[in-house]
């Protein structure tokens, strides 16, 4: 598109220059986008007038937090909207109540250091929770490796405030009537009357599976009855969430872990269940796959791993006492030695760390390799328990057969798999085998009863996916609820919801030689942030000028 002028009264920082362009063409995942401007305001005034200027314009605007997601939801052609500014310093917890109220820009690592002191946490815990923002994490409704246990953010979420594609400001509140501004009233009027005479479909159509971020929450909105809901992994399609009221819960006051090594990747489908019966807080899968990357690095040693496995469990248990979790921890032993697998129980804080400093041994190696790319494609399936091991053999079994090596792990108790493909990007034509991994791996999770995303959203990556999981009745709902809440499309056109005309998923891909050229030093810079995981940088700061 062309570049738009900057907003009128806007006190934010407003670019057009080519390269703060290039410094928010990426995020995490595959994609790289260059916006027609980046956006910083100032506060939420500022961001209703920027708002208030693109509905009247037609200009769309590109929610950012972090930019960790990995569905491309925070990269697009559009006015990329930084919302660092928003609420970074506004954290107050009461611990009378076990609540806290958070500014968007707020990140998930800030809050735990703030509750922790008062023995208290926000129970989802994503890998990129150091960064996260919480508008972000509430925008896609993050998970991780307590989910298990905990549930989603979702579950934690007591309030959103909300700056509508109007610029009107708004509290979405658990059990609250919300104000009625205009996004609202259209809504209560057209989609939602609609939505709640589908709850026999909805109800029917939604995959049953621990976990689905697929979509509008249709599911739960129907069942509690709050908008809120529906606005919890709307990924900036239907509002800017600038300010969130978390629910907090006590710190465990014991806790243990376990290693449990498969022989035969077959087990899963009587295994995971019956260790899940138990009540873990978490219960992680690393597929031989993932093994092999990691064997020989100092992880894999101190955890013990052998060299013939066919997939190790990672369990973390959390009670009340240490003799209540000693207990837990023995009958998770006597469940996880059936058939021919093997345990080892840690209950020091050093013999936990160990294991836990095996779930993220990889990140480093697969980042830093520099003969294949690490590709976020067939990323975050989420199949029904017992079908677990069915899937990870399709991946293994379609990835090889297409010459794509496949790094397999994932939430091996809420069936959510996560798949590194390492396509090598050098290879002419490597894009084909990769489209065909993506479309043959998402059927194979559709027929097993799942979802093609668990916890990560849909981004641009998975929004074409929505009639094969749904329907087109049930996608006809998802369009109500857009329209309402964003009657001339201008947020995050293209995520969640395919934009008209869109030709499928990987395009504008960050590798290969169809990528979109920036300066040089710019994609160096953003290329760090990738393998180090350093989404907290500015990239503002790599553009340079003012910041």
């Amino acid at each position: 598109m062309k570049r738009p002028p900057s907003p009128p009264a806007f006190r934010g920082l407003f670019r057009t220059d080519a390269r703060a362009r290039a410094a928010y063409a990426e995020g995490a995942g595959i994609y790289r986008i260059v916006p027609a401007a980046v956006a910083r305001p100032e506060d939420v005034e500022d961001l209703s007038q920027l708002a208030r200027w693109a509905h009247d314009t037609g200009t769309p605007l590109v929610a950012r937090g972090a930019g960790s997601a990995m569905g491309g939801g925070n990269v697009g052609p559009g006015v990329i909207v930084d919302l660092r500014k928003i609420g970074a310093k506004s954290l107050l917890v009461d611990p009378d109540t076990l609540t806290a109220r958070t500014g968007a820009a707020v990140t998930y690592g800030a809050l735990e250091a703030a509750v922790r002191r008062h023995h208290l946490r926000l129970p989802p815990d994503p890998s990129s929770g150091r960064w996260a923002s919480l508008g972000g994490m509430l925008s896609t409704n993050a998970s991780g490796a307590r989910s298990l246990r905990y549930g989603s953010v979702r579950r934690w979420a007591l309030a959103a405030e909300l700056v509508t594609a109007e610029g009107e400001v708004v509290e979405l509140r658990r059990g609250g009537m919300a104000r009625d501004v205009a996004a609202i009233g259209r809504f209560r009027k057209n989609g939602w009357t609609a939505i709640n005479a589908a709850a026999a479909l909805i109800a029917e159509r939604f995959p049953k599976t621990s976990k689905n971020s697929a979509g509008y929450a249709l599911d739960h909105a129907v069942q509690s009855g709050d908008f809120l809901d529906l606005l919890i992994g709307a990924e900036g399609t239907l509002g800017f969430v600038t300010a969130i009221t978390w629910r907090l819960d006590r710190l465990p006051a014991a806790h243990a872990s376990l290693r449990v090594s498969v022989r035969e990747l077959d087990q899963l489908a009587d295994l995971v269940p019956a260790l899940r019966a138990l009540g873990p807080s978490t219960l992680e899968l690393l597929d031989r796959s993932f093994l092999d990357v990691v064997r020989g690095s100092e992880a894999a040693r101190n955890a013990g791993i052998e060299g013939n496995e066919a997939a190790v469990l990672l369990v973390e248990l959390e009670g009340a006492s240490a003799d209540e979790v000693a207990g837990q921890a023995a009958r998770m032993a006597e469940a996880g030695r059936s058939g021919s697998s093997t345990v080892a129980t840690a209950s020091t804080p050093a013999e936990e760390q160990k294991l836990a400093a095996l779930r993220h041994a990889a990140s480093p190696i697969l980042a830093g390799m520099s003969d294949r790319r690490s590709l976020q494609v067939i990323e975050d399936a989420c199949v029904p328990v017992e079908r677990l091991g069915d899937y990870v053999a399709a991946v293994r079994r379609i990835s090889a057969a297409h010459g794509v090596q496949a790094v397999i792990f994932g939430h091996a108790g809420d069936g959510n798999v996560h798949v590194n493909l390492l396509p090598d990007v050098r290879s002419p034509g490597w894009e084909t085998p990769v489209q065909a991994i993506f479309d043959e791996v998402t059927a194979v999770a559709l027929s097993l009863g799942g979802t093609p995303t668990g916890e990560h959203g849909d981004g641009r990556l998975r929004a074409g996916l929505l009639d094969r999981v749904y329907g087109p009745e049930i996608v006809s709902l998802f369009r109500k609820v857009k329209d309402d809440f964003d009657p001339k499309g201008i947020l995050n056109p293209g995520v969640k919801l395919p934009a008209p005309g869109a030709d499928g998923a990987l395009r504008d891909l960050k590798v290969g030689s169809g990528a979109t050229p920036i300066p040089d030093d710019i994609a160096a810079a953003l290329r760090d942030i990738e393998r180090a995981g350093g989404y907290a940088r500015d990239r503002m700061e790599l553009a340079g000028g003012e910041v």
